[in-house]
């Protein structure tokens, strides 16, 4: 609870909790109080698809259900930031507890949750609440209540109630729930197994239910085609295919892995470019991932995730744009925490810190500049 609370402080400090104007979860909010999934459009600064002479959000719908009840007290005046800002903190609070559970001493829990707020694009998307943003914040709160759970009592109804919150936040969080089935199933006696297995695939269907109306009612069919339509509109997408090509890959191998701020001949010296920055030099931290060793079946099944949830990224034609870090990084940054966590616990050395520092100083560096320069 304290490092969410700082976390939040924290936050709310860095940005005020100034709305965003990219306030797409509260105009569906809005548009869902009043009966319908399609919004108020106010103007092409708001990204959302035109179809048949109205205009609808392509982002998944879980944000814009949180923020209902607000929305039909405050109306489109609701602070979209506000939501962004507390499911920071929870994600936070949430690895706090993976920490924990995972037998981390207090102090490197510190380090490992100074690293999960500043050291991934947690703490940068979150200040700024923007619809593409809020929804890797909420995926990844969520993510790590799952995985928080999965470490805990292992309750088939609540893993399968936050693995639902993540996917209706980010649909790419669907591949992992074959991976919570599997742990959930395998670490069981089989009575429990059965009963596990019951009540995971019982709460998953009123999500399941939510995914195919909410397509129905955008697209009138039960899956989803906002992505690819938009790609097929966008000027970095193409008129046909898919949004997913080899062809991309490449790009998407140079902004994760290789892409270097800019350099100038003065102050600051070192420019993140609104395209964003690898993670080798924003999060090296990550690396103690690799160090995780036991419980053997914990280690592969969160390797097998991270996969899951990191490959479709370097497929897909956009990196993600303005972004300080690699923002697309939080769809599969929890799993590899989790795997942090396992191999910090039993040390955490001299290296380990320098690790952490520099992904924090680094994480300090980019919402310093991209509120200095790029947002003020």
């Amino acid at each position: 609870m304290f490092a969410g609370v700082a976390a939040f402080i924290a936050l709310a400090v860095a940005n005020r909790l100034h709305p965003t104007p990219y306030n797409n979860y509260v105009l569906l909010a809005d548009a869902l109080i009043h009966g319908h999934v399609w919004i108020d459009w106010p103007g092409p600064y708001i990204d959302a698809l035109a179809r048949d002479g109205r205009h609808y959000v392509i982002e998944a719908p879980l944000p814009a259900i949180l923020l209902i009840p607000f929305v039909a007290f405050l109306g489109t005046g609701a602070n979209q930031t506000l939501l962004s800002c507390v499911l920071g903190a929870v994600a936070v609070a949430a690895g706090w507890e993976i920490a924990r559970r995972a037998g981390v001493p207090t102090v490197p829990r510190l380090w490992l949750c100074g690293f999960l707020l500043l050291g991934t694009d947690l703490f940068w998307a979150a200040m700024y609440g923007d619809v593409w943003f809020l929804a890797h914040v909420a995926a990844a709160a969520f993510t790590l209540l799952a995985l928080a759970e999965m470490l805990g009592k292992k309750r088939g109804w609540l893993v399968a109630l936050y693995a639902g919150c993540a996917l209706e936040s980010r649909f790419s969080l669907a591949a992992v729930v074959p991976v919570y089935a599997a742990l959930l199933a395998l670490e069981a006696e089989p009575a429990e197994r059965r009963r596990r297995l019951l009540t995971f695939g019982a709460a998953l269907i009123p999500f399941a239910a939510l995914w195919v109306w909410y397509n129905e009612a955008r697209w009138g069919l039960p899956y989803d085609i906002g992505y690819s339509a938009w790609y097929h509109l966008d000027q970095a997408g193409a008129p046909s295919g898919s949004p997913f090509r080899l062809e991309y890959v490449p790009n998407q191998l140079y902004s994760f892995f290789v892409r270097f701020p800019d350099r100038i001949g003065h102050w600051p010296y070192l420019v993140p470019t609104m395209n964003g920055v690898a993670i080798t030099w924003t999060s090296p931290a990550l690396v103690l991932a690799f160090f995780a060793r036991e419980p053997r079946r914990l280690v592969v099944a969160m390797w097998v995730a991270a996969a899951l949830t990191a490959i479709p990224n370097f497929f897909y034609y956009v990196n993600g744009f303005a972004q300080f870090g690699m923002r697309h990084a939080l769809d599969f940054e929890p799993f590899l925490f989790v795997l942090m966590a396992l191999g910090v616990r039993r040390g955490f050395g001299p290296i380990d810190a320098i690790l952490c520092s520099w992904s924090m100083l680094a994480g300090v560096w980019g919402v310093w500049f991209w509120k200095t320069f790029y947002r003020h």
